[in-house]
């Protein structure tokens, strides 16, 4: 076997290597050799890699990733599983969101939400035999209805993507032909990598645990804890020794005004007054920092303004639908949402998990293309998602300033909920990137003004970080409550031409 060779690490990166790497050989998993040997009973532990951005623990992962794979160990993703073999050992990479999940795949690493990695699909039988055959577990199968001009496509997609639903919509076969139900995990795997992990809230922990008895969680202490957390994150919990902590920023080497910005607010000297002055002074001198009079309405289309109040929320998304002409009894076609949870009774639970492994969990971002072909229905385009079109059961609902109930303009019995995502809370940003972002900073003088505090740290502060490195390349920070007319009108030309295959998710009956 040959393995790949030693990455280069910095010092702290190369110490948590190795603490990993010798805790995984004590687990029967030997890096340096790429030997591996059977789990070892009742050996449950939880290990944190935590550093604020830029400081390397994505690449950490992505290096661990690779090594385990060179080792032999298999990486189980959410789409589809081989059959359980007793000598195997697997690895499973997640992360909170799709569009985190979507992050980690673009640089390479199968990453999948915790979602789908705690529900495994079923596979209609005869086209389970096309699915062990692209993985390599049993010869070219011959499927009734489809040709062998459709089997050669599903091959060359899956050589180019490593995607099982994929490959079979590459053959024509849309997800409700393949996939028949969905159940929750019952068999557990053996190694799972939690990024952006400051998200978890105890309740996922707990779940995870269930499935992996080894846990590694990727996280930045300096992010908003969940709801409910008394500003802990659940790494903050773990023994001292178990947590591992990567201390040298690496992207400052290449003078990122963004990251030099959000590391400035670890000064404790630091007012809000003082940091609004930095962030004039970088956009005198670097474009990658813009100081903005008004909010730009053409970025809100697919990189929402990021607010602390939820007042200020509704009052840009009034002014974004205002400006490109949006009816108020109906969407356009572009509008982006947000998914705001599933609206189901209990007896549908298993439609509940469809629309959830589909990338319809709460958080996910997702721009309205039209309404569906059945009453109730829209068709979406979920950020992030594998296989991002679909058409679902939805109820959309449109906040207005001063109304205490939305208007809904598209509403299922039941099915998935929406709110508008034009502008969405820090809160919610938490776990995505865009490549340009745009801050209200006056929602960040209003947290500033209320002396609030998070775990010993003004909120004002932990709220501009994560609001600052949720942008990949520019930053805006828009200082006055004004929004700019767009250049352009909305569309969904983009998001088509890039997407797979729609998938169609079934009506629900009414549970009256």
């Amino acid at each position: 076997m040959t393995l790949p060779a030693a990455p280069s690490f910095s010092e702290d990166q190369a110490e948590a290597w190795d603490r990993l790497s010798a805790e995984l050989a004590g687990q029967g998993i030997d890096l340096a050799e790429g030997l591996l040997t059977p789990a070892v009973e009742g050996s449950a532990t939880v290990m944190a890699v935590v550093g604020k951005a830029g400081s390397g623990k994505t690449l950490l992962l992505a290096e661990l990733y690779k090594a385990l794979k060179a080792a032999g160990v298999e990486v189980v993703s959410g789409d589809y599983e081989s059959r359980r073999r007793k000598d195997r050992r697997t690895l499973a990479i997640l992360a909170p969101t799709n569009k985190a999940a979507s992050v980690l795949r673009l640089r390479g690493v199968p990453a999948t939400t915790i979602h789908r990695i705690l529900y495994t699909p079923v596979y209609d039988p005869q086209y389970e035999k096309i699915a062990e055959w692209l993985s390599g577990q049993a010869p070219r199968p011959t499927v009734e209805g489809l040709t062998e001009q459709a089997l050669d496509r599903a091959h060359a997609f899956y050589q180019t993507v490593a995607s099982i639903p994929g490959a079979l919509a590459a053959a024509g076969l849309r997800g409700s032909d393949f996939i028949t139900g969905w159940k929750r995990r019952e068999d557990p795997l053996d190694l799972g990598f939690v990024d952006e992990a400051s998200m978890l809230d105890q309740r996922q922990l707990d779940d995870l645990r269930e499935i992996f008895p080894r846990l590694v969680l990727f996280g930045d202490p300096a992010q908003l804890a969940p709801v409910g957390q008394s500003g802990q994150m659940v790494f903050d919990r773990l023994a001292e020794a178990r947590k591992l902590v990567l201390h040298r920023i690496h992207r400052q080497a290449d003078d990122n005004p963004i990251l030099d910005l959000a590391h400035a607010l670890a000064d404790e000297r630091l007012e809000f007054e003082d940091f609004e002055a930095l962030v004039q002074d970088k956009a005198r001198r670097d474009d990658r920092v813009i100081w903005a009079e008004r909010v730009d309405a053409d970025l809100m289309a697919r990189s929402p303004v990021l607010v602390w109040r939820n007042v200020t929320r509704v009052k840009l998304i009034t002014a974004f639908r205002m400006a490109h002409g949006a009816p108020d009894t109906d969407l356009i076609a572009g509008e982006p949402l947000i998914c705001d949870g599933i609206e189901l009774p209990l007896k549908h639970r298993k439609k509940r998990i469809d629309l959830e492994a589909r990338g319809l969990i709460k958080g996910a971002q997702v721009i309205y293309l039209g309404p569906g072909s059945r009453s109730g229905f829209a068709k979406l385009h979920v950020i992030g998602a594998e296989d991002p079109q679909l058409s679902a059961a939805s109820i959309i609902k449109i906040e207005k300033p001063d109304e205490e109930e939305p208007f809904i303009p598209h509403a299922a019995t039941m099915g998935a909920a929406f709110l508008h995502g034009a502008a969405v809370t820090i809160h919610k940003a938490q776990g995505s990137q865009w490549p340009e972002v745009q801050v209200f900073a006056p929602d960040l003088w209003a947290a500033a003004q209320a002396g609030r505090s998070e775990a010993g740290m003004p909120l004002w502060k932990r709220l501009a970080y994560v609001a600052i490195t949720r942008a990949e390349t520019r930053l805006h920070w828009v200082v006055r409550n004004r929004l700019a007319r767009p250049k352009a009108a909305l569309g969904v030309e983009d998001l088509r031409r890039a997407a797979a295959p729609r998938l169609e998710l079934a009506p629900m009956e009414d549970p009256a």
